[in-house]
């Protein structure tokens, strides 16, 4: 439980500080960015299963259909939550994202109470609702139909509960799904090169070298997610996920300078008091289990 709970807060401290990084390349297209990240995290995991010496592995996953569908899956899913991530941030977004990865934890219980027979007691349903409160406020203040976030809760949410139905460990599973993809992205990069449109290589030098750094920035914290989601059951998982979208929160309105509400301030109070309703429960609910 405690790797797990360490794995699970070194993965969102790090995706909360990744609207930093994709700050870097706001000249390049999102469509472009997704594919050196794509490319790049392919290239990180040949070297590490290389180091690890588990090419026997990767084989029997891909020999094994049954094992690799759900691998299919959730890799389709959280190429498309990159996408949208990678655009939403590139375009002033950033608290669209926030609210996205709020609303996330919220669909992680419904997902656990439909497909993995979770149960959450009288106290994490009470954060639940909180949590809910908060996020139907801010929405209602955002104004608008909030596509970006809902579509970022969807794709991950469903990563989420993909991930908790593979068996495979964290290093199989990552090569696993980014291989799946990486053909699509370097048929991209021929399209590109062939229409000589291509942006990526035309960057300055410190540029380019960030982009190659991208394989790094998007696995470290996969790899630390699906040891997490191994550990810990989806909604808990969930609600550890808030420190991702408070860090990009406090990005947008310190860093990124986009606007802060008084609605959303106050949204951000009560997701914040139901994180600690839920914590609060979940001790009690682990010690009386213990005793």
């Amino acid at each position: 439980m405690r790797n797990g709970m360490g794995n699970a807060v070194a993965a969102y401290v790090m995706w909360g500080l990744l609207p930093l990084y994709w700050k870097w390349f706001e000249a390049v297209p999102a469509g472009e960015i997704l594919s050196h990240r794509i490319v790049w995290s392919f290239v990180f995991m040949i070297v590490l299963i290389a180091l690890q010496r588990r090419w026997g592995d990767i084989v029997a996953v891909f020999r094994n259909r049954s094992a690799l569908l759900p691998l299919v899956a959730s890799s389709l899913l959280i190429t498309a939550n990159w996408l949208i991530f990678i655009w939403a941030v590139n375009n002033g977004h950033v608290v669209e994202t926030s609210l996205g990865y709020y609303i996330t934890p919220l669909l992680n219980v419904l997902l656990a109470v439909l497909f993995l027979r979770e149960k959450p007691n009288r106290g994490q349903w009470l954060a639940v609702a909180m949590a809910g409160a908060a996020v139907l406020l801010i929405a209602a203040d955002y104004g608008s139909f909030p596509w970006v976030s809902l579509s970022l809760a969807g794709s991950f949410g469903l990563y989420g509960l993909a991930k908790k139905k593979i068996k495979q460990d964290a290093s199989i599973s990552l090569f696993t799904e980014t291989a799946i993809v990486v053909p699509l992205a370097l048929l991209y990069w021929a399209i590109l090169g062939a229409k000589g449109t291509a942006v990526a290589w035309t960057q300055p030098m410190g540029t380019v070298i960030g982009l190659l750094a991208a394989g790094a920035a998007t696995a470290l914290p996969l790899l630390f997610f699906a040891k997490a989601a191994g550990k810990l059951s989806l909604s808990t998982l969930g609600f550890v996920q808030y420190i991702g979208p408070t860090i990009q929160l406090g990005l947008s309105a310190f860093v990124f300078k986009e606007p802060i509400t008084p609605a959303l301030a106050v949204g951000f109070t009560i997701i914040w008091a139901a994180i600690v309703v839920y914590a609060v429960s979940s001790v009690r609910a682990a010690r009386t289990v213990s005793t």
